[in-house]
């Protein structure tokens, strides 16, 4: 088991398997985006085998991230890999969605229980002004594709941004009225690359909740008030879906947090808003061992922070978000 020094279980890896992406989100990246040589990112027996002591050390729950991890060569033999991982027992996916149509049962098939797909607006005009590239209708598609493979329950993630897509949060949330789904609104949050808009164009998770409340009525809590991993879940009365509001900026859940990522470098951040990282990597490949491998993984979750530091005016710079994974 690995606890950090508050006591915190932490068993939740995210693992980015790439730094790439097919899309330009306005609040992720510059649209000339300059991407890491794959030599320099965790090949895959790298992965497979950090995966393996990550497990030995009791983490049990796995996301595949990004950049977009659906553009990883190899993607359906890495997720089957992982999922036949003794002591995984979860495995789940952050993807924009682009590429599910063809990919969604092929992934269910290897082994993979659910994405969270991004989708911004269900306006194709607005869609494209806020990812520069991208197609609307593929990422709908590839919704209706992840759900018709099984990997449900769907949750779709919608960072909100002024002057972008503030209004559309009602009609994501309508989604909800005849789907099972789980739409989920994100506070934007401040990295390197797009660090000025990330800053000025926030929109808080109670200015959401009071714009959809004001169409819809007040919301009902859902899950017995807990929350669901990041989210705060709510319910429009009557519908067969949920909605969630993740708030990192404004009301922090840094108290329960229980995860750790692994950069596509093979660094391990122990908080997505804190600079520290831990690079595994290298060591790995100047011959290791695994004693000492799983030591640098201990030490650095015992070091992990309580949180972070965004009311201190403390923001990560050394990475854009396609870097961390989300």
């Amino acid at each position: 088991m690995a606890f950090d020094r508050f006591g915190r279980n932490i068993h939740y890896l995210r693992i980015s398997l790439t730094d790439h992406c097919n899309l330009r989100c306005v609040y992720c990246m510059p649209e000339d985006m300059t991407f890491r040589p794959r030599a320099e990112l965790m090949q895959d027996e790298e992965i497979f085998l950090l995966t393996r002591l990550f497990a030995e050390l009791g983490f049990d729950k796995i996301r595949l991230t990004g950049g977009e991890p659906t553009v990883r060569a190899n993607i359906v033999g890495i997720v089957h890999e992982i999922a036949h991982t003794p002591g995984i027992r979860s495995v789940t996916m952050t993807t924009n969605g682009v590429l599910l149509k063809k990919l969604a049962r092929p992934l269910a098939e290897a082994g993979l229980q659910r994405v969270n797909v991004s989708l911004d607006t269900l306006q194709a005009a607005k869609f494209k002004r806020i990812t520069r590239w991208g197609d609307v209708e593929d990422v709908w598609e590839g919704i209706l594709a992840a759900e018709e493979a099984g990997l449900t329950p769907i949750k779709l993630n919608a960072v909100v941004v002024r002057g972008y897509n503030e209004e559309d949060v009602v009609d994501l949330a309508r989604l909800t009225l005849e789907h099972p789904w789980q739409v989920r609104f994100i506070e934007m949050m401040p990295f390197a690359g797009a660090t000025e808009l990330q800053t000025s164009h926030v929109v808080t998770a109670a200015q959401i909740q009071e714009r959809i409340e004001r169409v819809f009525g007040l919301l009902e809590p859902a899950n017995g008030g807990e929350l669901d991993g990041e989210a705060r879940l709510f319910r429009i009365p009557g519908a067969q879906g949920e909605l969630g509001f993740i708030s990192s900026v404004t009301q922090p859940f840094c108290a329960s947090c229980t995860r750790a990522r692994l950069t596509a470098d093979g660094r391990l951040r122990l908080c997505l808003l804190r600079e520290r990282e831990v690079d595994l990597l290298t060591p790995l490949r100047q011959g290791a061992s695994l004693e000492e491998l799983r030591q640098l993984i201990l030490d650095g979750i015992w070091h992990k922070p309580w949180g972070h530091g965004l009311a201190e005016g403390l923001i990560p710079l050394n990475r854009t978000m396609s870097q961390i994974g989300g």
